[in-house]
């Protein structure tokens, strides 16, 4: 079960030590980067009310970062990597010399961005947390890019206050765009990935127990589960990147995979998959917004525990509009880096 008010953020721990030394200062063109500028990284909208808010990955951005080439990574020492990849969300490489890198030894490594526009940016590993526990698989990494109009480096991933949120790595690109055909959608690239930012909702996705590289206890893989979670919490009920979720709403998600149980007994909202809502109740968190497109149809049997046999992924609920007051948070927010 995920019962959370839309106020705060899934995230690991953040009070461990910093891992590792300090990284290399060196301006991005010293390593072969290309840059370009990133005005307001990941905006200042990551924590916060968006938990369920309508990021994908962030928003207020200059341009926004699409994604993370695999080739063109670098670190001073070792120069361009020959090759790069992830095993879950830990990267992994080797170099030309043949020296193999993995986990915290991309400390400092540079990586080129993707920006909207076609141009790039450098970015920059500064800290990382290996996973823990139950979330062992799961490695949270800090992450700067470098800015052109201030010579320096800054977050690539901020809280409200302006200070570092950690990224946790996940391959493939997404969608950005809004109100068109193919927004917010999954794209399958296997020569970039992502840095999610945490409090964003691909990163929130993996926090409910949705990590695209796992696979259930029948050997399912969690890949659509988490695209249908990043657009139930968007409340992207038209699966065209567009969000009709209002801050500060209250939702309870859950599946027949075994990952998230119902324990409420909360209103249904809606049925999700890969693509969107497959159904809707006249209850939802657009409020007064109106949802207008023909997917996602108000049914009467939008709910039932059989459509899980029929496609559906997840379902979410609502609370009635007369308890949406406080209730108690299954986990802190996030703090800053």
């Amino acid at each position: 079960m995920v019962a959370r008010r839309m106020v705060g953020a899934m995230v690991i721990a953040c009070g461990l030590a910093g891992c590792g030394s300090a990284v290399d200062d060196r301006e991005p063109e010293t390593l072969g980067t290309q840059v370009a500028e990133l005005s307001a990284p990941n905006g200042r909208n990551l924590n916060g009310r968006n938990l369920n808010g309508r990021n994908l990955n962030g928003s207020e951005l200059g341009q926004m970062l699409v994604g993370v080439r695999f080739m063109g990574a670098a670190r001073a020492d070792l120069g361009a990597l020959t090759r790069t990849w992830l095993d879950g969300s830990v990267l992994r490489g080797e170099s030309h010399d043949g020296t193999v890198m993995s986990g915290m030894d991309f400390l400092g490594t540079h990586f080129v961005g993707e920006l909207g526009s076609g141009d790039t940016v450098a970015l920059r590993v500064d800290d990382i947390q290996p996973g823990t526990g139950a979330s062992e698989d799961v490695w949270v990494y800090r992450v700067s890019y470098y800015s052109l109009a201030d010579n320096t480096w800054k977050p690539a991933c901020q809280a409200e206050d302006g200070s570092a949120l950690g990224a946790i790595p996940v391959e493939g690109r997404w969608d950005y765009r809004q109100g068109v055909a193919g927004g917010g959608a999954k794209i399958e690239d296997t020569q970039a990935f992502t840095f999610a930012c945490e409090g964003a909702a691909i990163a929130k996705c993996v926090r409910f127990g949705y990590r695209p590289w796992a696979t259930t206890v029948m050997g399912r893989s969690l890949a659509p589960l988490h695209q249908a979670c990043t657009r139930m919490v968007r409340a992207d009920f038209c699966g065209d990147g567009t969000s009709y979720t209002v801050d500060g709403s209250w939702v309870n998600l859950y599946d027949a995979s075994g990952v998230q149980q119902d324990s409420e007994g909360w209103s249904v909202e809606a049925e999700w998959d890969a693509s969107g809502a497959r159904c809707r109740t006249p209850t939802t968190r657009a409020r007064e917004r109106q949802v207008t497109c023909s997917s996602g149809t108000i049914l009467p049997t939008c709910g039932l525990p059989t459509n899980f046999l029929l496609g559906t992924l997840l379902m979410s609920e609502i609370p009635a509009a007369a308890t949406q007051g406080p209730v108690l948070l299954a986990t802190p927010e996030p703090s800053a880096w």
